[in-house]
């Protein structure tokens, strides 16, 4: 009995021993399960992820996707996407072995005049690469196309530079940038960086002399950019060549100028004020907003700048304009609602004047009665060479290549994977599709001319020292025009189309320039500079 009744009392006791902390337990568990799902709660109403795309990510404090794409992300573009998927699907075709060569292109613009330069860049890329890819007759290494994105004012050129210095070392192999569409400051830090990093680059349509090497007086041996070739001439080529054309005489012109100006219009300025010695009248400065695609109060300027053109002897008759595109069509506004309605004034510009092709704010009255006409130098023209080409320097069956690759594309709807894919609405009048086209096979040639045989890749020292072999017979025949480079890297007398920009905004060819005055010889090698 004693025995029965200790042990329900020592049953009692575990009993009430163990049901305390149980029940505490359990509340524990309850509450350390409440604060655990309220912290991943909050985590996840707090975290905020900035990728938008693997290798695209949007830096601290902006909302911009900006990086090196290596899918068929289009940056929230969609007039951009048929031309990446295109790019995509080449990309996934070539295996292992390839080389990458990445686009530097604002791909995230806003303004649509930079939109529709970045989808023709795009465009132009891709057709390079296709035919580099697939005409090859044998060559390697195949090559790999990726999107870099420095923002749409190119202000995080810096981190999408570090991760094209990153992709070097990687599988990646990456060998070369092209692009560069703008001569601006941002563009000029973004390429100095680059090439002082030993990465090739090849400039599309940057034509600033400042972006350049062995310009503005400097050494030629000095080269700022080291590595650095373009395709498009620069500003003092461009000035020569419509100097060549207009036949510009100092006490018949005027020059207009933005003050203070960016390297691609400061470097057209300083090539115009050549032109103008001996000119009976200074210079007329207007002032623009930081960001030149927008309108400011510049058309306030334009209005007195027209006042005083009026002014002018009853002779002078041209306008040499060192200014932007928004600049130059608030200026061609502007002089349409002059008082002299009796006077002609012919206005001469750089390259930036191919984007008012599309722009709808141009007033065609302005332009309608032939009393104004604008002609400015392109980078390149779809008619150049299929009316009259001179012997040299270019060819009609070079700018047919093209040509017949575009077709293809458009052709190809049932997307066969022997023709290259269709890229969307095609624009050749603005220059910028044919200019990367051809800045796209440069940088292919130096690739494959730097591989060693039996390699798969160059390196980065063997590629950037290809381009003071492209001349004479080794020149590249670009459908813009022969590509011969000097020892700095820049076309050695390039042809240069001269434009008139109609009421309706349509770019008619004139005829081609040269900045020496003439089409190069046959051999088309470098004089000494």
């Amino acid at each position: 009995m004693a025995r029965r009744g200790l042990g329900r009392l020592a049953t009692r006791l575990r009993e009430g021993v163990w049901e305390i902390p149980l029940r505490r337990f359990l509340a524990l568990l309850l509450v350390t399960g409440l604060v655990v799902g309220l912290a991943y709660g909050v985590r996840e109403w707090t975290y905020d992820d900035r990728s938008c795309a693997p290798g695209v990510t949007r830096p601290e404090g902006s909302e911009e996707c900006v990086g090196v794409s290596a899918t068929d992300y289009s940056f929230g573009r969609p007039q951009l996407a048929d031309t990446i998927r295109a790019i995509d699907r080449e990309n996934d075709s070539l295996g292992d072995d390839y080389v990458t060569v990445a686009l530097f292109e604002p791909f995230t613009a806003t303004d649509a005049d930079n939109l529709r330069d970045v989808l023709h860049e795009l465009q132009g890329a891709y057709l390079a690469q296709w035919k580099m890819n697939h005409d090859a007759n044998g060559e390697t290494p195949p090559i790999r196309l990726v999107l870099a994105n420095p923002g749409r004012t190119g202000a995080h050129w810096e981190h999408t530079v570090d991760q094209l210095e990153g992709m070097t070392t990687t599988s990646d192999r990456l060998r070369a940038v092209t692009g560069i569409g703008l001569s601006t400051e941002e563009n000029t830090r973004a390429v100095r960086e680059l090439t002082h990093r030993g990465i090739p680059v090849v400039g599309t349509s940057i034509t600033a002399d400042s972006l350049a090497n062995g310009q503005q007086g400097s050494a030629q041996d000095e080269k700022p950019f080291p590595g650095l070739a373009r395709v498009a001439p620069t500003n003092t080529d461009e000035a020569r060549a419509l100097a060549s054309f207009a036949k510009v005489e100092a006490d018949r012109a005027v020059l207009v100028y933005d003050d203070p100006g960016d390297p691609y219009t400061l470097t057209l300025q300083e090539s115009f004020e050549k032109l103008l010695t001996g000119s009976r009248y200074q210079p007329w400065p207007f002032t623009s907003p930081a960001d030149r695609t927008e309108e400011g109060t510049t058309a306030n300027d334009f209005r007195q700048i027209r006042d005083r053109l009026c002014d002018t002897a009853q002779d002078v008759d041209t306008v040499l304009f060192a200014g932007r595109h928004t600049q130059l069509r608030q200026f061609i506004n502007a002089l349409g609602d002059r008082g002299c309605r009796e006077r002609r004034f012919t206005i001469l510009s750089g390259d930036d004047a191919s984007y008012l092709t599309g722009d709808r704010k141009l007033d065609p009255e302005a332009l309608k009665d032939g009393t104004i006409s604008l002609h400015y130098s392109a980078l390149a023209h779809p008619d150049a060479w299929f009316e009259n080409p001179p012997s040299t320097g270019g060819s009609a069956a070079d700018a047919q290549d093209l040509n017949d690759l575009l077709d293809a594309a458009e052709a190809n709807t049932a997307a066969k994977t022997d023709k290259p894919l269709p890229i969307g609405e095609i624009g050749l009048e603005d220059g910028q599709l044919i200019v990367a086209y051809d800045a796209m096979r440069l940088t292919v040639t130096g690739i494959r001319e730097a591989t060693p045989g039996g390699e798969s890749a160059p390196t980065l020292t063997d590629v950037r020292d290809q381009w003071t072999n492209v001349s004479g017979s080794a020149r590249v025949n670009g459908a813009s025009g022969w590509i011969c480079l000097d020892n700095n890297g820049n076309p050695y007398n390039k042809a240069v189309p001269i434009v008139r920009l109609t009421h309706d905004r349509h770019a008619d060819f004139v005829k081609i320039a040269w900045p020496t005055g003439k089409p190069p010889e046959k051999s088309c090698l470098p004089p000494p500079s």
